[in-house]
């Protein structure tokens, strides 16, 4: 289904033509009835001779009302430039054309209204001039009718130009996003929350849990209309009312948008390219106000230029526009932008979710210039260069492709080894990405953190796996697919106290070699009450116990590695056979001290071997 929308200077005939041509008064406020103006936006549909039916939305034309104007064209597929054959082209008329333009909307018929009071001559010296007007813009070459309301002159042939300008405009894709810009928010009795807008990206279906955004409001889709029919499925393209639950009419704002939940994160900063209009009447400067209009949305915010200092008339340039409050945008939208009097420029958002940058940074420039104009792989690799280490669907939401083509064209990426996925595969769920040179860097910093770690503790054989990764800032679940990838690759190895770097070795000198042979001595000699004076340095203390010699519980306990397996296997026997143990038996079992026996006893409870009832010991369930 279509949409077709109204442009034009006021009192141009936009709302008596929408009346002829479908029987249906868009004006449905009393003031716009009193005022014979429409103030608002206003509503029709009508049947084509072939049997297609296409929603119309009437805009005011008036320049007071430009914002309201703004939030019915966003969604449309043809638009009526409505000029009045009396009066000719006036102010508005070319500032709607200038906004038709900047929305990029090259689908377009130019209407003649109010034929009936002009004769054949100016008729001529109008349509010419009108066709002058749209030179140069995107409504350049579209078809001229001349007709009358009133008599319905004219009313079949633009019927049948209709039909056949839609019948060369595509169809609205669906990429499995809907959404649903709010251009109006009323409550309905006996039925609650309505909302109604043009239906973008995806179809919506009764039943369906949704969110409004900004605001995340939770809602659920309690039925759906298009042209007063209920339908269970509202397709893309369509002018849709959906009665939702769980949220009040007086909770929603005009140019909120309903989305499936966590699928529209709401932004504040948007990296654009922007074009002034041919008409601006003085530059846009580097940080001034304006308003930003896309969808149904208007939000005050800066312009921030990140290629020049100001934009003059039919210019374009990099900015940044940081908003006073999030707006629910995805990458790929149009806007236009507006100060409080005139309509400025617009253009598209190519990132919706900006970080600052510098300005004139080269850098920073290709980038924006790449998820413009570059291919989907090239913008793919960019977006995820910018916000690395990414998830899955963070990247697949921000591109402007089916979910189903920017997952295949992920994984032709990670198969030829330019995106690396951790932690999943790129056509499941749950997978980081990384591209390649990030996951390399990454790597690289992974072996500069141990080899400082080396020269902190030059006798460690490896570096502890957390606190590597904890300098790595990782996620636990993150590190361990990265780590598995580095061992895989021969980058580190690893043994159970840690990561380390292939071919290193640890030398003793003789000194230390001394140390550690008189302290292995007194362990065995006294395998379960061991002397604490020979104790080593703890530097040596630890390399002894990555080699497997030593074993150390805390508080200045340590054994010999076999008198440590020893202890606990004949612990676990007693307790296998008698069920319970106290820490008197425990010492009276090795010929020990308390201290020792009790430094055994609380390291099988954290180790979940044991657990305390009382003054006795039991085996953990499982063990």
């Amino acid at each position: 289904m279509y949409v077709i929308g109204t442009a034009g200077h006021v009192d141009h005939g936009k709302s008596v033509l929408v009346r002829a041509l479908t029987g249906i008064d868009p004006d449905r406020l009393q003031e716009e009835k009193d005022r014979g103006m429409t103030i608002d936006l206003g509503f029709a549909w009508l049947k084509l001779p072939g049997d297609q039916e296409v929603s119309i939305v009437d805009v005011p034309g008036h320049e007071r009302f430009i914002k309201n104007m703004l939030a019915g064209v966003g969604g449309i597929d043809l638009a009526l430039l409505v000029i009045a054959a009396d009066e000719g082209v006036m102010p508005q008329t070319r500032e709607h054309l200038a906004i038709l333009d900047l929305l990029q909307l090259k689908s377009g018929v130019l209407v003649l209204t109010k034929k009936d009071l002009v004769d054949g001559d100016w008729l001529e010296v109008v349509a010419e001039d009108v066709k002058d007007t749209v030179r140069g813009t995107a409504l350049e070459g579209s078809p001229l009718v001349a007709c009358s309301a009133i008599t319905g002159e004219g009313l079949d042939e633009l019927v049948s130009v209709l039909e056949q300008k839609l019948a060369e405009t595509p169809p609205k894709r669906d990429i499995g996003r809907p959404r649903l810009p709010i251009d109006r928010a009323f409550t309905i009795a006996g039925f609650g929350t309505v909302v109604t807008g043009t239906l973008i990206d995806g179809s919506f279906s009764v039943g369906q849990e949704v969110e409004v955004v900004p605001g995340k409001l939770r809602a659920r889709i309690r039925g759906l209309q298009t042209h007063r029919q209920k339908v269970e499925r509202a397709l893309p393209g369509t002018r849709t009312a959906a009665n939702l639950s769980g949220v009040a009419a007086d909770d929603l704002l005009r140019g909120q948008v309903v989305a499936l939940p966590d699928s529209l994160p709401p932004t504040a900063a948007l990296d654009v390219r922007l074009r002034a209009i041919s008409a601006l009447r003085r530059p846009i400067r580097h940080n001034a106000r304006l308003s930003f209009h896309s969808g149904a949305s208007e939000v005050w915010g800066k312009v921030r230029f990140l290629d020049r200092d100001e934009l003059g008339p039919g210019e374009e340039g990099w900015a940044q526009i940081r908003l006073d409050e999030p707006a629910a945008v995805l990458n790929g939208d149009l806007f236009v932008v507006r100060d409080a009097n005139d309509t400025l420029g617009g253009g598209q958002v190519v990132e919706a979710h900006g970080r600052r940058h510098r300005r004139y940074d080269r850098r920073t420039l290709d980038a924006l210039s790449s998820l413009q104009e570059g291919t989907p792989e090239e913008r793919l690799l960019t977006l995820l260069e910018q916000r690395q280490p990414l998830g899955q669907s963070a990247l697949v939401g921000q591109l402007d492709l089916p979910e189903e083509e920017s997952l295949k064209l992920l994984a032709c990426l990670v198969e030829a080894g330019d995106v690396v996925a951790l932690g999943g595969s790129p056509l499941g769920d749950g997978a980081t990405l990384f591209t390649r040179d990030a996951f390399a860097a990454l790597g690289d910093k992974a072996g500069r953190a141990i080899s400082h770690y080396y020269a902190e503790h030059p006798l460690r054989l490896v570096m502890p796996k957390e606190e590597l990764r904890n300098r790595l800032r990782l996620p636990s679940r993150l590190f361990s697919a990265a780590l598995k990838r580095w061992l895989e690759a021969g980058k580190l190895t690893e043994t159970a106290a840690g990561a380390g770097l292939p071919g290193h070795e640890v030398k003793l000198s003789a000194a230390q070699q001394a140390s550690a042979d008189a302290f292995l001595r007194d362990l065995d000699a006294n395998p379960y009450a061991p002397k604490s004076d020979s104790r080593p340095d703890e530097e040596l203390l630890a390399y002894l116990v990555e080699r497997g010699r030593v074993f150390v519980l805390g508080d200045g306990v340590a054994f010999s590695d076999a008198a440590y397996r020893e202890m606990v296997e004949r612990t676990v026997a007693h307790l296998q056979q008698n069920g319970r143990v106290t820490l008197a038996e425990v010492r009276d079992m090795f010929g020990t001290s308390r201290k020792y026996a009790q430094a055994l006893l609380e390291h099988l409870d954290a180790q979940k071997v044991t657990q305390r009832v009382g003054e006795e010991r039991v085996l953990r369930q499982g063990r």
